[in-house]
This record gives structure tokens, sequence and C-alpha cells, in this order.
């Protein structure tokens, strides 16, 4: 799948960016990724949710190889094939994968306020901490030369 087939798949749900991703693309809108275009196919975000539609279908989630296993990526599933004939049941699906990354984007705590909260402790004084660096210094230099 090529970008130019991505935007005119994606026409009638309205605005996405597709950027390069992995072996393909990520799909988001409003600044949130709720597809992947990859080799093996296009693949939504899914949730507990949504898992049932797919699983209705008889799709899979998402799966990738090492050389070790098989990882399997729960969070994106496979995309029925008569959809890529049918805009409007493609939109319902698209809505859906969005929602699901909407859903998981609030469960997931920021990073930045989880810093935040974060007790720090007191920075030592410059002075002290050059005094144990040349301490250390010292002592390196006596134990080489011995």
């Amino acid at each position: 799948m090529d970008r130019e087939f991505l935007t005119d798949l994606f026409t009638d749900f309205g605005p996405v960016t597709i950027r390069k991703m992995f072996s393909g693309y990520g799909i988001s809108a409003d600044g949130i990724n709720f597809a992947l275009a990859l080799r093996a196919g296009l693949y939504f975000r899914a949730d507990e949710v949504t898992i049932p539609d797919f699983e209705a279908e008889g799709l899979k989630p998402f799966q990738y190889s090492t050389r070790a296993k098989t990882v399997t990526v729960n969070s994106y599933w496979e995309l029925p094939a008569r959809l890529f004939d049918d805009s409007e049941e493609l939109v319902q699906w698209a809505r859906a994968a969005l929602a699901a990354a909407q859903r998981a984007k609030v469960k997931k705590p920021r990073k930045g306020k989880k810093a935040a909260t974060k007790k720090t402790a007191p920075k030592k004084p410059a002075a002290k901490k050059a005094v144990k660096k040349t301490v250390r210094r010292v002592g390196k230099a006596k134990r080489a030369h011995g």
C-alpha cells in the first residue's frame, strides 16, 4: 500500500496524517495513531471494546517474528478485506479504531506529570562536589604511583 492509496482510502473518514513507520505507514487523526499500513496489511487500533468485532470477523491481531519467537501485538488487528471496497463501513471501523486509540491514550500516565510529582533530593552545593572530585583524583593518583 502506498501513501496515495491510503489517502484515497480514508477520504470519507476525514483528514489523516500518514507517516513512514517500520515497513509501512502509521495513520493518525487529531495527532493520535489509529492504524498501521504494513507489508502484511492494514491494521486498526483495538481494545477490549472493539476486539470482539474483529474476532466476530475471524480476524487476528498483528504478529511479527523475531529470530527467537513470534510476537503478537493485541492492540492492532487486521482489517476485513471487504472494507477496502466499502468506504461507509470503513469509516465506521476507522472511527472505532480512533476511539480505541483515544481510550488507550487516556489510560497511560503522562510522562511529564510523573516526573513532576517525583520528589528529588536537594542538590549538594557546588563547592562540596568540587572538593569530592579533587579528593577522588588525589586518591587515584596516590594509588597509581603507590
